[in-house]
Formats: C-alpha cells, structure tokens, sequence
C-alpha cells in the first residue's frame, strides 16, 4: 500500500510540473504590422492596440549578417515579403538579445519557411538536428537558389566566429 501511495504522488508531481511548465512556455499570439526589417532574419513589428513596436527574430532559420555576402539579398527578400504587411506572430521564447523568437505567418505563409524556400537563409541547424525547415533549405539547394547558387555558401554562425558582429554595420541598415 506505501509503494502505491509513493507512486501516485510521484505522478502527481509529474503532472502538476508538467502542466506548471506548460503554463510557462505559453505563446504569445498577436496581430500587428511590419515597420522594420534591419537584416533577413529580424523585423520590427508594430502589434495592433496600440502597444509599442517589438523587435522580433524569426525562429527557426539564420539568414546571412547584412555584412555577409548573401546578407543584403536576403534582408531585402524579407522586405519584398513582408514590409508594411499586417502579420500573425506567435513567441514563445526571447534570445539573449531581448528579442522575440517568432513564427510569423502572412496571409497563412510561415514566412521563415518561405525564406529559406527561396534560398534566404538557412534552417536552423541545432546539434544533430537539421531544423525545422530542413525540407525546404534541402528544395532550395537543389534547385541552386538565392545564396545556395554559390558552391559553398558559409553558415552565418561560422561567419560570425570568423569576423564577429556586422552590429555597427546593420544599425546603419536599419534606418530607413
């Protein structure tokens, strides 16, 4: 009977941390409108009701630095997609950058998908994982698109261990 009783509350905890994490990673789910986009993988968005514009990364994919080769295309492949355009954002995580990690859909599109679709950028590669738009970055090089027609395109993030931040650079990108 003590054993028993051990495992329900066992499983009781499970549950109760189970849901508690739940409630943490809750998304965050809104409309608003594209008013900045200072490289192809990072926007400003206004959200509707009048909140302060919120900086957001797209998650699930690195598009080239704007200061790489590939990294103007691709901001402006971001901006032909979605500038000006009303957006549904869903963020459930921030980076270390304060910056939202968001999934944004325009018209039902998941715009990262598209982006790395079109050869924009690359999906997110994390550990032994090739990310979630593992199928679209493979149609993409197939097809030799956007930054996959150069035979060896470098990864952002080697890019950046090669020559840090295009930070000073962007910031100037940024303004409009």
């Amino acid at each position: 009977m003590l054993k028993r009783t051990k495992t329900c509350w066992y499983w009781a905890g499970v549950v109760w941390i189970t849901c508690a994490l739940a409630q943490a990673v809750r998304a965050e789910v809104y409309l608003g409108q594209v008013v900045g986009i200072p490289d192809g993988d990072t926007l400003w968005l206004k959200p509707d009701g009048g909140h302060a514009p919120r900086k957001l990364r797209l998650v699930g994919l690195d598009a080239p630095e704007i200061c790489q080769r590939g990294g103007l295309a691709a901001r402006a492949a971001l901006v032909s997609m979605v500038d000006h355009q009303r957006v549904s954002v869903t963020v459930k995580y921030s980076d270390v950058y304060g910056r939202g990690l968001a999934r944004v859909r325009l018209h039902g599109q998941d715009v990262g998908a598209a982006m790395v679709q079109a050869g924009q950028a690359w999906s997110s590669r994390w550990r032994r994982s090739q990310g979630p738009y593992a199928a679209e970055e493979l149609s993409a090089r197939a097809a030799k698109r956007g930054l996959f027609a150069d035979p060896a395109p470098e990864l952002p993030s080697d890019f950046r261990k090669r020559h840090g931040s295009c930070y000073a650079f962007s910031a100037s990108a940024n303004k409009r």
